[in-house]
């Protein structure tokens, strides 16, 4: 049933940034009056095909889904009849630089319309997020020297010199406005409020560099989600949890004197403290024979374990948890949610442009790729978690997909644009010549980054 889920759910999103993508280059190739011959949904053997007696143009379905194309009249096309007289004037290659540039640009434009459209949905129809509380931050880190203790609720962020603090709704709001500020080497001022009142916090992004932007941004910050539940969803049999006498149901209150409100920081600790004694603050959940709300303390020992990805010894209790933190409703008016999708779909792009960067330079691994195993793979989580989700990941895919044909490499859109731009400053059209070899080169980076997203998709599917 999974599976069958994923495979829908991947279907209707390649086929939705399919459409949309072709349809951008078809909509502008016929507001400049270029001849659309044929406009295909993936390659391969039409599976249905139809003539539109309006336009001449020949709509394909076609067997294999994995993309599409838009063929306009062409007089460099080989193979073809020559082209009628009264047709000539409607050829692609007929048109001046600044149309063909407008006709190609519009399918990657169209994948960051679609994106701003669904994120505005998305803001607009509501959805359900962590609420914007700190858990107690580890040692060291920029929370902790900036004060923060844990539980405190942040409401606003104030970037840079200016004056305005904008409010923050949920923990993806704090999250995108402190990712903006060290993108832009800034340092913000963060208004949070307890239940001794409203402090301001500075935290100093300035020296946050590239390579220390990733899915672990805020873990490096020391900022984790807080003020929720700890508890224990199960225990392994024989480990130092069960002699410890704790069973599923209790709940975590605090370890060592550390307030547990955070599955992640929790855990970082417990792997600390290999075979040294913990001390455990548990309220009980009233199985296993004790009352309910009982408040225990219990002393555990981290059994010593070897860490495969590292070598080190960490510490382990064997207990398996559930994190139950604070959530808000958030929902935006239309305009607002207009402006939050286009903020979101230009922070996206601006951060996949980067992150493409940093791996060709090295400072980023080539595992981030994924290719269409993975895609499908979060295209059924999400088509699972609820429209939201699936509307999110829709427009995250159709902002890389935007992001990716605009990469000055031949054979993508972002190719063809760079030839039109050297021919709009020099005054000369590249040669075939060129193009052809630009095009082979084009064609093996496409090849490469296939092979290595695949590649990818594999090692994530059997875990190597």
């Amino acid at each position: 049933m999974n599976l069958l889920i994923e495979l829908l759910a991947f279907a209707v999103a390649i086929g939705v940034l399919v459409v949309v993508h072709e349809y951008g280059h078809y909509s502008v190739a016929r507001l400049c009056k270029v001849k659309v011959l044929r406009f295909s949904i993936g390659f391969g053997k039409p599976l249905f095909q139809w003539v539109s007696p309006k336009t001449g143009t020949e709509w394909i379905i076609a067997a294999l889904p994995l993309g599409g194309y838009v063929k306009m009249l062409d007089e460099r096309e080989t193979g073809t009849a020559p082209i009628p007289p009264e047709d000539l004037p409607h050829a692609f290659n007929r048109q001046s630089v600044w149309r063909r540039f407008a006709i190609v640009v519009a399918g990657p434009v169209a994948n960051f319309l679609l994106a701003i459209v669904l994120f505005a949905l998305v803001f607009a129809t509501g959805v359900t997020e962590p609420a914007a509380v700190i858990a107690t931050p580890a040692p060291s880190t920029a929370a902790a020297v900036a004060g923060f203790e844990g539980g405190e609720t942040i409401v606003a962020v104030r970037t840079g010199n200016s004056d305005v603090a904008e409010p923050v709704r949920s923990w993806s709001d704090l999250r995108w406005k402190l990712l903006g500020a060290a993108f832009d080497h800034k340092h913000v001022v963060l208004r949070a409020k307890d239940a001794h009142g409203t402090s301001d916090f500075p935290i100093d992004l300035r020296g946050i560099g590239e390579k220390d932007i990733d899915d672990d941004f805020m873990s490096h910050l020391g900022f984790e989600p807080g003020g929720g539940k700890l508890t224990v969803a199960g225990v392994q049999s024989g480990s130092a949890a069960q002699k410890a006498g704790i069973v599923a149901g209790d709940r975590l209150r605090a370890i060592n004197g550390t307030p547990a409100d955070n599955a992640t920081a929790f855990i970082a600790y417990v792997k600390s403290h290999a075979g040294v004694p913990v001390m455990l603050q548990v309220e009980r959940g009233g199985r296993g024979g004790h009352p309910a709300g009982q408040l225990e303390d219990i002393s555990i020992v981290p059994q010593a374990q070897r860490d495969a990805a590292t070598g080190q010894q960490i510490g382990r209790i064997g207990a398996e948890l559930a994190t139950q933190v604070p959530s808000i409703d958030v929902r935006y008016g239309p305009l607002e949610s207009l402006q939050l999708g286009a903020r979101r779909t230009w922070d996206l792009a601006i951060y996949s442009v980067r992150m493409f960067g940093r791996m060709i330079v090295g400072e980023a691994s080539l595992k981030n790729l994924s290719g269409p195993v993975t895609i499908a793979d979060y295209a059924g989580k999400s088509a699972r978690l609820g429209p939201s989700a699936f509307l999110s990941f829709l427009a995250l895919v159709s902002i890389s997909l935007g992001v990716l044909n605009l990469l000055p490499i031949p054979v993508l859109d972002g190719g063809h644009l760079l030839y039109y731009l050297v021919e709009a400053v020099t005054g000369k059209v590249v040669s075939e010549r060129w193009q052809l070899v630009f095009q082979r080169a084009g064609l093996a980076c496409i090849v490469a980054l296939s092979a290595i997203a695949l590649f990818n998709d594999l090692a994530r599917l059997i875990h190597f």
